[in-house]
């Protein structure tokens, strides 16, 4: 087959999950005999025509001009460089700023959508991009001829909501082995002696709550806040907690052998995410062997399913933080979770299962 797949910033990844996927996918549906294409953004840092044997186009993206608004013109450029290519098969990662393009999606291919999360109900957008991002929803399952649902929460939204019915495909990560302490001396830290977030500084992300639930227990050890903070909630945030030398914001990171250290190494990894799919950053801490709090919703639930704490507000978080965790229940959660992965969120599968 020829694949396309739009939606990303490019490969290889320098950005985050939709990224990570279509590296991870790409490459393997090559070495499968696909002829794969991956769009990419005309700044991306990789500038090569091929990656690993998947073909890369190059659009112009003027978000770094634009901002928000620059994305849309980059997927209308990446649509309409599409509508020459004969793909057999056009992978839409996301809606949000191409589904609006849907009427001039190629006509002779069939249009694939991961549908992502439930981008509208992210409180950082005003109402009225709330209700567009409705529109926009509703265009992506419009402009579709399949649908994909990376959560089991997301595929029974779809059906609730939309009557539509979508294929449940899972996002992936790796079980990592020997991950190292080497960066702990960096940030002054001990292993097993921090407790961890990582997550954009959104109100829904939880990181106003688990810091409230952190302030009300008698913890010792520090709360460490990995994402950058150099934003307006990131200050409020800094601004609130400036009077606990224990809650440590390190601002963001980027090199995955160093949170990948971060994640192995802390005590308790507080997942706070409560909107979306199957999160990227919680897989990679199962593959990482963290032990995980995560905020209790179905999207966290079905990912993580016995194999967890949870919390639904910062009481929650205080008693979690208070009482010590069982050694047997830690390293129960923790292999239970990195097994996980490899039945479940292994990348070899993924790439099978969306083909």
């Amino acid at each position: 087959m020829k694949i396309g797949i739009i939606g990303t910033r490019g490969i290889p990844n320098h950005y985050g999950g939709f990224e990570q996927f279509a590296e991870q996918v790409a490459v393997r549906w090559v070495e499968m005999g696909h002829d794969v294409v991956v769009y990419n953004s005309h700044n991306h840092p990789f500038q090569d025509k091929s990656y690993k044997g998947v073909q890369i186009i190059h659009c112009f993206d003027p978000e770094y001009k634009l901002g928000t608004a620059g994305q849309f013109i980059y997927d209308l450029n990446c649509v309409l460089d599409s509508r020459k290519r004969n793909f057999d098969i056009f992978l839409q990662l996301g809606y949000t700023s191409s589904s609006i393009w849907s009427f001039l999606m190629p006509k002779k291919s069939v249009i694939v959508t991961n549908m992502d999360g439930l981008e509208w109900k992210r409180t950082k957008y005003s109402a009225k991009v709330q209700k567009f991002l409705r529109r926009a929803e509703r265009w992506g399952i419009n402009g579709s001829d399949a649908l994909v649902a990376d959560s089991v929460g997301i595929q029974e939204y779809l059906s609730h909501q939309y009557n539509v019915s979508s294929d449940f495909i899972a996002y992936g990560a790796d079980v990592l082995h020997g991950i190292g302490t080497d960066c702990l001396p960096t940030y002054q830290l001990t292993p097993k002696r921090y407790h961890l977030i990582i997550a954009r500084l959104e109100p829904e992300n939880s990181i106003d709550v688990l810091l409230e639930g952190f302030t009300l227990s008698n913890g010792d050890i520090p709360m460490v806040v990995v994402g950058n903070h150099q934003t307006e909630y990131g200050e409020y945030l800094k601004k609130k907690y400036a009077a606990f030398s224990l809650i440590r914001f390190l601002g963001a990171i980027y090199d995955a052998s160093i949170i990948n250290q971060l994640r192995a190494n802390c005590y308790i990894y507080f997942h706070g995410h409560t909107v979306g799919g199957t999160n990227p950053s919680l897989i990679e801490a199962m593959g990482c062997g963290a032990f995980i709090c995560a905020n209790d919703n179905v999207f966290n639930q079905s990912v993580l399913l016995t194999n967890a704490l949870y919390f639904a507000n910062a009481h929650d978080v205080r008693d979690i933080l208070d009482k010590e965790v069982d050694e047997a229940t830690r390293i129960r959660c923790i292999e239970a979770n990195k097994q996980r992965v490899l039945d479940e969120y292994n990348w070899n599968k993924i790439a099978l299962e969306y083909l």
